[in-house]
């Protein structure tokens, strides 16, 4: 039951709302992906995927955070 609960929760966002979300472009997502500071997409088939809406969050939290020294 609580993994049912769990999946709910979950969400997962395409490439454009990850940019309007973050503010950063295509290739800084993927460049930043590379360089292991930004959160992995997650493959939804042969050409398509997305990103963890939650995960997208805290690492924008993270960003907040570095900025007031936290």
């Amino acid at each position: 039951m609580k993994l049912i609960k769990l999946i709910k929760l979950i969400k997962l966002i395409k490439l454009s709302e990850v940019i309007n979300i973050t503010g950063l472009g295509r290739s800084c997502i993927y460049n930043y992906m590379k360089d292991g500071i930004f959160p992995k997409s997650v493959s939804q088939g042969v050409r398509s995927v997305a990103w963890v809406e939650s995960e997208v969050q805290d690492w924008i939290l993270d960003k907040i955070a570095q900025r007031d020294g936290v």
